[in-house]
Parts: C-alpha cells; structure tokens; sequence
C-alpha cells in the first residue's frame, strides 16, 4: 500500500482523480491539496510515495512545487495531471516520473503508478540518463534511454524499442540519436541502432552476420562490422 497526494485547485477534478486511484487496490491514504501551498505544508508534515499535481494552480504552480520537494528528506516521485499538452519538455527539468493530460484514464494512471513503483518511488531517470517525450494517442509518456534497448530508423523518425516491447516514435533521425548516444549504443545496420549491453549474442562471420537483441535478430552490414566488433570488445574489457 502506498500513500498519495493529489493537488488540484479544482474540487471537480481533484475528486475524480481520488476516485479513480481508489479503485487501486496498491493505493492507501489519498492527501488532497486544494492549491500548491496547502500541498508543500502537507508534504513538509507527512511523505507519500506519489505527488500528483496540476500544474496550473494560482499562487505556487505545479512546476514550481515541484522543485521545491527537492529539497524533502524524502521526496515523492512527481506525476503530473493536466490538460496543458505543451509542458512536457518542462516536466523533465523537474525529473517528473510521468506527464498524464486530463481527463485521465484508469489504464494510463495505472500504468503511471506502475512506472514509479518500478522506479522505486524515486523520480524518473537517474543523472545523466537522457528523457525522450514520446506521444501514445491523447498522452504523454517519458522514455528514458536506459529502457531502450534498439532503434528502428523510420524516415526522419526513430522507433525506440524497450525491454517490454514496446516500441515509441520519436521525431529524431537514428543518425542524430547514433551521435548523442554514441557512448552505450552502435551502429548496427543503416536502418538499426542497438544498446551494447543489450546484445545477447553476435554472428559477425559468414553471409548474413547479425545480433540478437532478446529475441530480435537486427541485421550487421558489413562496413559496420568493425565498429561493431570493437563495441563489442570494449564492453567485454569492462567486465
């Protein structure tokens, strides 16, 4: 059981996001903030494992709160609820755990409560651990590049493929992403990227070489090979 704060100026909208995360059966005690300075005061008296919180509320915004509870002994993992689609990228300087847009659904709010549980309770990504925002129908969601585990080139698009299979597109050429995560990624194929750590297992000789990535077999061309080789050899090294 994990307890919550939900904050919201909103009465409307405050009581329906209690509803929903009552029909949680991992959700104990709901805290309920009617502005942003009335959730620092609870916050500062009590820990919850999750903050969520509007960011437009008068006086001390979402935004705003949210930095201040990183100053707590004990900060709780930040979800943002909103109708505001814009502040996503915003959402990532605070290391929110999740950014959902109003009117929430139960399936994405639990899928949210399952992101921070796996984080464990603590705010999205690790130092240095690059967010992508990626856009699945009406919401927001944060990949970061520690889940990602290959890369599917798509026109001037990338699909980013994660441990649970899922895969997310995102409006960033595999030649840009080959160059910003050059430290812990390869070149594999014109049309692949793949995370070193990830790779389970290399046939680089004869007609078709190739990697695995779990189950998925990507393609090596040969004039990556040696590129590939020598990943492959440096994450051996560090071993």
């Amino acid at each position: 059981m994990i307890d919550v704060l939900v904050a919201d100026d909103e009465q409307p909208a405050r009581d329906e996001l209690a509803h929903l995360l009552r029909r949680d059966q991992r959700i104990g005690e709901i805290v309920l903030a009617a502005s942003g300075a009335q959730a620092l005061r609870e916050l500062t008296e009590r820990a919850v494992t999750i903050a969520f919180l509007d960011i437009h509320m008068p006086g001390l915004g979402g935004m705003d709160l949210a930095r201040s509870l990183a100053a707590l002994a004990e900060p709780p993992a930040v979800v943002f609820v909103t109708a505001d689609d814009a502040r996503a990228v915003d959402a990532f300087d605070v290391r929110a755990a999740d950014y959902l847009l109003k009117p929430v659904r139960t399936d994405r709010l639990r899928r949210a409560i399952d992101r921070v549980l796996e984080l464990g309770g603590a705010a999205a990504a690790p130092p240095g651990d690059e967010v992508l925002t990626v856009t699945v129908g009406s919401s927001v969601r944060f990949v970061q590049r520690s889940e990602v585990r290959w890369v599917q080139a798509q026109g001037d698009y990338s699909r980013l493929h994660t441990a649970d299979g899922t895969g997310h597109l995102v409006r960033i050429p595999i030649s840009e992403l080959e160059q910003r995560w050059a430290d812990g990624f390869v070149r594999v194929h014109r049309s692949y990227l793949a995370a070193v750590t990830s790779i389970d297992e290399a046939r680089l000789s004869g007609a078709e070489p190739s990697v695995s990535v779990g189950a998925v077999v990507l393609p090596v061309s040969r004039r990556l090979l040696p590129g590939v080789r020598e990943a492959l050899v440096r994450r051996e090294g560090a071993r």
